[in-house]
């Protein structure tokens, strides 16, 4: 951009610099020439001028906070700037302008291991703050069913020896939970659930609540958020790693399982979608995490774990099976982002105007 790098101008915008006329055409012309993102932003030839002055006055608001947050937690090869820019600013104007009136909304974000969605959360929350709104992040962990519960779901069920698959919830809590949320009453104290998961030696247990009043927004998140249970049929071909009899049998029951979580996602007044260009990933991620750990003289899991570790959670969930119809068929999910290798962004759409 005029020989200089987007980075670089966002940068002086950042600072409250003018830019030149020139630089400004040429912001609204790449705000344009990503169609997709575009009308998933609503931006439009007629209002990408005004859309974007809005959002470089958001930018020079809360650049300092989300510096000072970047910095002490992400890589410094993270584009940060460049995300903060396309995606987190004009997506927290996005959640303002389809805000309810008349009660908090609920955003649902689904997002797998390594997909950022934590990140995501606590972004959104301090750029909303900027505009005036109290938001909450909420995840679908801390609904986690108790240590002691899960252990005679396990006494069950000894298939379910990892919390996370449906059917290790409290779902009751959960609904208790997101309606009162829902339908607040003016300055009373809403308790939301906490789970710890270092308790019991990692097995994790709920702790004591958070308690919040006036919430105008609640970020609701979890691996699989908004996923609606699939014709069992699917599972009589062989889909790796569900191949053995045993397998199918699990995923089955998990697929029944998730009918009891419908009334859950029903709460939601959206969803969005974190989306990696290819579902391996994530067991790529969980690798380099773990490899990490033990660099730095923590115990972490071997490959060979991990890959029997989330080759389980595939086993119940298959992100081929169950979160491609979110991202492919419209009216499932409102925005789908797409999550690259590196971590960085691709391609932002709204759900169903592409296939995968």
């Amino acid at each position: 951009m005029s020989n200089r790098p987007l980075a670089e101008w966002l940068a002086r915008l950042a600072a409250g610099e003018p830019l030149p006329l020139a630089v400004w055409r040429q912001l609204e012309a790449l705000a344009l020439q990503d169609t997709s993102r575009a009308i998933a932003f609503g931006i439009t030839p007629a209002t990408v001028s005004r859309d974007l002055r809005e959002r470089s006055r958001l930018l020079q608001s809360v650049y300092p906070t989300i510096e000072h947050f970047c910095q002490d937690h992400l890589t410094a090869s993270v584009p940060w700037l460049d995300t903060l820019w396309t995606l987190w600013l004009p997506l927290a104007l996005w959640l303002a302008q389809h805000q309810t009136h008349d009660r908090p909304r609920i955003q649902g974000i689904l997002g797998g291991q390594g997909t950022g969605k934590t990140t995501l959360g606590i972004i959104l929350t301090l750029i909303l703050q900027t505009l005036g709104y109290k938001a909450l992040s909420f995840s679908l962990d801390d609904l986690y069913k108790t240590y002691r519960d899960r252990l005679r779901l396990q006494d069950e069920d000894p298939r379910l020896r990892w919390r996370g698959p449906p059917g290790t919830h409290d779902l009751d809590l959960g609904l208790q939970t997101l309606d009162w949320l829902r339908q607040p009453t003016a300055d009373k104290s809403i308790a939301i659930p906490r789970f710890d998961k270092a308790l019991h030696n990692g097995m994790g247990d709920r702790t004591e609540p958070k308690l919040v009043a006036n919430v105008d927004l609640v970020l609701f998140e979890g691996w699989f958020v908004g996923v609606r249970p699939i014709n069992p049929t699917v599972f009589d071909a062989a889909i790796a790693p569900i191949v053995t009899a045993a397998d199918r049998t699990f995923a089955r029951d998990i697929n029944a399982k998730l009918h009891d979580y419908l009334p859950l996602w029903e709460r939601l007044d959206s969803l969005i979608v974190l989306h990696p260009v290819d579902y391996r990933l994530s067991q790529q991620w969980r690798k380099q995490a773990e490899q990490q750990m033990r660099a730095t003289g923590q115990s972490g899991m071997s490959d060979a774990e991990i890959d029997t570790f989330v080759e389980y959670f595939w086993k119940a969930l298959h992100p081929e099976l169950f979160i491609k119809p979110l991202v492919t068929h419209p009216g499932y999910a409102d925005l789908v982002i797409e999550i690259q290798s590196d971590h960085t962004v691709g391609a932002v759409y709204r759900g169903g105007d592409r296939d995968c």
